[in-house]
């Protein structure tokens, strides 16, 4: 009964929630607080301090302590689940609907109007990151990082995981 209930305290917020965690946060604290009475208001907002300081989306992190908090690491993934199905159900009816269509004039131009506008993106999040390491390492550790990358990579076929993992050991150990 306890993960049926889990399950309905982030799968409501999950749909009601319009604009992800922030817009869900209300929802989410009415269930756990209000409803079912897991947490107090204290608890829960410590819980959602705790879900701010961390990377990621805010929602999922709730879930998952407050799921993990009330009935273990079965709790947890079923909280985490219910908090992300209402996106998976959404988003797998409307890759749905592209597929059916997918040969249609319509959909291809489309998608031919949105490629470049992705690797515009792209190309302004790698300047950026390009930037910023310049700014906070200098040049020369930025130079040797973007080429060791490129040709591990490139060259080598190494998998951006491992370079990625490199540069970070790179980074804690050497600079």
């Amino acid at each position: 009964m306890v993960f049926w209930e889990l399950f309905i305290a982030f799968f409501i917020p999950g749909i009601l929630g319009y604009g992800g965690g922030p817009a869900s946060i209300p929802l989410v604290e009415n269930e756990v607080v209000s409803r079912f009475g897991w947490m107090t208001v204290q608890e829960f907002s410590e819980v959602l301090a705790l879900a701010n300081s961390l990377p990621g989306p805010i929602a999922t992190k709730m879930a998952g302590y407050i799921g993990y908090d009330v009935a273990g690491v079965l709790g947890a993934s079923v909280s985490v689940f219910a908090t992300v199905a209402p996106s998976l159900v959404l988003i797998l009816a409307l890759l749905g609907i592209l597929y059916r269509y997918k040969n249609s004039p319509k959909v291809k131009r489309m998608t031919l109007y949105i490629r470049p506008v992705i690797g515009i993106l792209l190309g302004v999040m790698a300047w950026n990151f390009f930037s910023e390491s310049y700014i906070g390492i200098g040049f020369w550790q930025t130079a040797i990082l973007a080429v060791a990358s490129y040709f591990l990579m490139e060259r080598m076929k190494v998998h951006p995981a491992f370079v990625i993992a490199g540069a970070l050991i790179y980074g804690g150990f050497l600079l």
